[in-house]
């Protein structure tokens, strides 16, 4: 939801001598005629938008020309030349008489409506906001094998997503600046399609994105600084032919652990300073952190900006998968903290983890300066108390992850002046960070001299449907602020342009593949602020309704989420390459069908196949780029692979995965799943598992809604679905399902009102990265292993026959869990005497209603449903059996954490065949958990996902018991079956 802030308007009407109704149709009075106007304009209008009600204001007829004047609601319609042809064509017959119609809105006739791209002829250069291509864009990455040439490369875009945590003065608490609804709270919700999806999207086509909120969502926070560190964390400094001294100016300085009303971070310490060199002995500043716990950690670094600083500074992050080097024009972003990426670090790994800045430059004799080095998102460090109060208040944190909370928060942490982020003098937080944002723009380009093209405000809207119909996408801009021109006298129409082209391209793609009714509200050309202040073009999108049932089926899907953050990406990539006259090129799909296979000695080769885009033409990869990880450490680089397979050297006894992404001249794609492999040093040829991939879900929570009682909602404790990579939105499960239960305060939000138990917690999702897991384990019994996607094995590019054992990773895959294709390639598989692990927790319960699967089920692989829901504590006991070997107690997660996808329901499994036999159960039922199959072939099935077992040794433990099953008197058994 936005806020709107009114702005005088004058209207001027000079009245010329005329008669005004003295040219219609024979026989129509002025309100009849003006009746019959609003009817066409619109029914006109809603051919295109569920706009607001259009009305003629006056009509002015002078000679043979006819002047409409319409309010304001016909700038909602997306006007192009062939309709704005087809509008006067409907209107003539009103006036037979009449050599011209001309119909005006606002001042504003509706020629001038139609997008710059879409109109015939040279393009009005008023109307093209260009700023010259950045040489040296504020950062870049020179580890990139791939070079983009018809994406973003080299622009800067401001983006947010809305609202955070605020302290509210009057009710003296942190809280939510909108209401929970459906599991998630805007604050969120907007923020799990900016961070995961959009901006990495932008990223990949070359552009350095500019974000007034904490972008990362890891929970610790390292600063190392050359006045004061975290506690472990160490500076240093090695001075070559060129040696570091004290800048003139303040710098950065955590010498306090909170900061209250004005305390500005990078005003309390110093920076230092140097001038580069081409060649000769490189200065050097290492910042060595003390990594708490491994995982993913943001790389921001600070410095200062002069006039004859380095374009150059030359940055190299040393993680958990390598070196990465980046580029960063100094000469823009001082004072503040600047993202360099996102990168893996290992606990405690101080050896060779860190982060190096060299003096060594393309140019001798610029300034080069180094501040502090922030890794990790961190807490929230903002103490907020009233300004007023009659009685004293200690100021507070919020006690959230940074990520959570509002932008005015983050921008005191980042530097900015109290100006910006405080425009009432920290009075009200909530007001404040309305202004906040769009002011941050003003400050990045005026202050910091970063070119910034366009900014873009992403926000979900408030209302409901009686009858479930969707409230659909709302685009927001203002021309007639400053005049209607921008600092650099081009013209504020501008930001219709950039409006529509983003909004035509979310309704063109949700209509394609989800909904062809989705519904389009218009572009209301209105003084809100986040689009009135910025002194770029800059769009305020209001993409669906968070309180909307119908609405939230759609945003609470991953699916949904990278559609239309990809719809906006190309709206953004074709609005500024038509700014600058480039050709747009659209970044491919992920591709899909990996494989891993074991060639000669130490050798894998590494397949996969292109994802074509049925909506977008120029989105074809022209090469690809293969990332390796070996063991538990982090992915490289990249290689850039010309064709669809590699083939590369292997060490025996290490783990190695593999993930590609597609790439062309527009840019990189989201990567692929992971695939891994392992040749143990054994060698024994006999002893290598295919593990197949079979969980490819992502999905919203489960829905359901009843007319009969008037009940709706999402199940959460049924099936929260599954998350792409992580959710960082939920905030608790839905408790209010009744439709009449109406909206009284955001403590009382009516239908769709939720828990706040799980906010600011990163939930586990699908991380595509199973085969490691399983294969983990294997490895620990002394098994090599290969992997690929349940595609690759269903449409014959990996060959299983070779394989004397398969795992299949069913996860929480679902309808089908095992495709038909899939079905028959086991079929024959195990006909041939294989042995099959299959495990996940809807194989049995999702088979039960379909014949064919349920066959496949019960007379191929040997088991058969016992209950849908059969444990809800998450324990797995063995039970006595024939194979005394499988033993122990195991356990597996059932709420939402951030470690694996949690499990609400799980497969009870009993025998379907009497050479089969019950080897695990749940004890709080004694249902069984697994069964195995002994006969001409033979199969494990558990009723639950083995990579959700919680520990290590839980997954070595069950892996080696399995896995000899299979193989004990193995060599018996294929003698029998020939």
């Amino acid at each position: 939801m936005r806020e709107k802030l009114s702005y005088p308007v004058r209207i001027i009407i000079s009245l010329l001598s005329i008669f005004l109704w003295s040219f219609p149709a024979e026989g129509q009075d002025s309100e009849s005629l003006k009746k019959q106007l609003d009817q066409k304009l619109n029914s006109f209008a809603r051919q295109y938008v569920s706009s607001r009600t259009i009305k003629i204001d006056s009509i002015l007829i002078q000679k043979k020309k006819v002047t409409l004047f319409t309010n304001e609601a016909l700038e909602d319609i997306p006007f192009r030349e062939y309709n704005v042809s087809e509008l006067y064509a409907s209107i003539a017959p009103l006036f037979p008489n009449a050599s011209k119609i001309v119909i005006l809105t606002r001042g504003t006739d509706i020629e001038s409506l139609i997008p710059e791209y879409d109109r015939k002829g040279r393009p009005n250069k008023k109307r093209l906001y260009s700023i010259k291509e950045s040489k040296y864009p504020l950062t870049r990455s020179l580890s990139s094998p791939h070079e983009i040439k018809n994406g973003l490369q080299n622009r800067h875009i401001a983006l947010w997503q809305s609202h955070g945590l605020y302290y509210a003065q009057t009710a003296h608490r942190w809280e939510w600046q909108r209401a929970r609804m459906f599991g998630t709270v805007e604050d969120l919700f907007t923020q799990s399609f900016v961070l995961p999806y959009l901006t990495p999207m932008l990223e990949n086509a070359g552009a350095t994105i500019l974000i007034p909120r904490e972008r990362d969502t890891q929970i610790h926070e390292i600063i190392i600084d050359n006045d004061r560190s975290t506690p472990g964390s160490e500076y240093k400094e090695l001075d070559g032919e060129k040696a570091w001294s004290d800048g003139e100016k303040a710098g950065f300085g955590h010498i306090q652990a909170t900061y209250t009303n004005g305390e500005n971070p990078f005003t309390q310490g110093t920076y230092r300073q140097t001038v580069t060199q081409r060649k000769g002995k490189e200065s050097l500043i290492e910042w060595i952190p003390e990594i708490p716990e491994s995982g993913n950690y943001a790389v921001y670094a600070s410095y200062q900006s002069f006039p004859n600083s380095t374009e150059q500074a030359l940055y190299t992050i040393h993680h958990a998968g390598g070196e990465t080097t980046i580029a960063v024009n100094q000469t823009m972003g001082g004072g503040t903290w600047i993202y360099l990426g996102n990168f893996k670090f290992t606990a405690h790994e101080q050896a060779h983890e860190r982060i190096v800045l060299t003096n060594q430059s393309n140019k001798s004799g610029k300034i080069i300066t180094a501040d502090a080095i922030k890794i990790g998102g961190g807490m929230g460090n903002i103490a907020r108390s009233p300004l007023e109060s009659p009685y004293p208040i200690e100021a507070e944190t919020s006690g959230y992850p940074r990520f959570t909370e509002a932008a005015r928060y983050w921008l005191q942490w980042a530097g900015m002046p109290d100006s910006i982020y405080s425009k009432s003098a920290f009075r009200n937080d909530y007001q404040d960070d309305i202004y906040a944002r769009p002011q941050w723009v003003n400050y990045l380009k005026e202050q910091t001299h970063i070119p910034i093209d366009m900014a873009f405000a992403f926000h979900s809207d408030a209302g409901t449907t009686p009858d479930d119909s969707i409230i659909g996408t709302l685009g927001i801009y203002m021309s007639k602020s400053n005049d209607g021109i921008y600092t650099n006298r081009k013209s504020r129409e501008i930001a219709r342009d950039l409006t529509d082209m983003i909004q035509t391209q979310i309704l063109s793609d949700v209509r394609k593949v989800y909904n062809p009714q989705w519904s389009r509200r218009g572009m209301w050309n209105q003084s809100y602020i986040e689009a009135r202040i910025p002194d770029v073009p800059t769009m305020l999108l209001e993409l669906l309704s968070h309180q909307n049932f119908a609405d939230m089926r759609y945003g609470l899907d991953p699916r949904f989420r990278f559609l239309i953050c990809r719809a906006i990406y190309k709206g953004m990539l074709r609005y500024i390459c038509f700014q600058n006259k480039q050709e747009p090129i659209v970044q491919p799909l992920p591709p899909d069908r990996l494989y891993t296979e074991l060639v000669e000695t130490n050798k894998v080769r590494i397949g996969w196949k292109a994802v074509q885009d049925t909506l977008e033409e120029s989105a074809s990869p022209t090469a690809y780029i293969l990332y390796s990880r070996k063991d538990s450490g982090g992915f490289d680089n990249g290689t850039l692979v010309k064709g669809e397979e590699i083939i590369l050297p292997i060490e025996a006894g290490i783990i190695h995965s593999y993930k590609v992404a597609a790439v062309n001249k527009g840019g990189i794609s989201f990567p692929s799943e992971i695939v891994s492999v392992y040749r143990s040093p054994k060698g024994e040829k006999d002893k290598t598992v295919l593990i197949v991939n079979g969980f490819d879900r992502i999905s919203g929570p489960a829905s359901f809604e009843s007319t009969a009682d008037s009940l709706a909602g999402f199940l959460y404790a049924v099936d929260r679905g599954v998350p792409y990579l992580n959710d960082i939105a939920f905030i608790g499960d839905q408790f209010e399902f009744r439709r009449s239960a109406t909206w009284n305060s955001n403590d009382n939000n009516g239908h769709g009102d939720s828990y706040n138990n799980y906010a600011g917690q990163v939930i586990a999702g699908n991380t595509f990265d199973y085969p490691f897991i399983h294969g983990q384990a294997m490895a620990e019994t002394g098994y090599s292993f290969v992997s690929c996607s349940h595609k690759s094995l269903a449409e014959g590019v990996v060959k299983p026959d070779t394989y004397p054992i398969i795992d299949l990773i069913l996860g929480k895959q679902r309808q089908p869990v095992i495709t038909p294709v899939l079905q028959d390639t086991l079929r024959s598989y195990l006909a041939q005497g294989g042995n099959l692990l299959v495990s996940g927790t809807n194989l049995f319960s999702d088979s039960w209603g379909n014949a064919q699967d349920r066959t496949f089920v019960e007379e191929v692989l040997k088991g058969k449903l016992a209950s849908r829901n059969a444990s809800k504590e998450g324990i797995v006991n063995s039970c006595a059996s024939p194979y005394g070997y499988i033993n122990g107690r195991y356990t597996f997660r059932t709420r939402p954490n951030p470690i694996c996808y949690s499990i609400e329901s799980v497969d009870g499994v009993l025998p379907a065949d009497k050479l089969a036999h019950t080897i695990l159960r749940y004890p709080e039922n004694n249902i069984g958990a697994g069964i195995v199959y002994e006969g001409k072939y033979r199969t494990c099935l558990l009723g639950f996902p083995f990579e959700a077992l919680q520990t290590p040794s839980e997954r070595n433990r069950l892996m080696e018991s399995i896995l000899r099953f299979f193989s004990i008197q193995q060599q018996n058994k294929i003698q029998y079956i020939q």
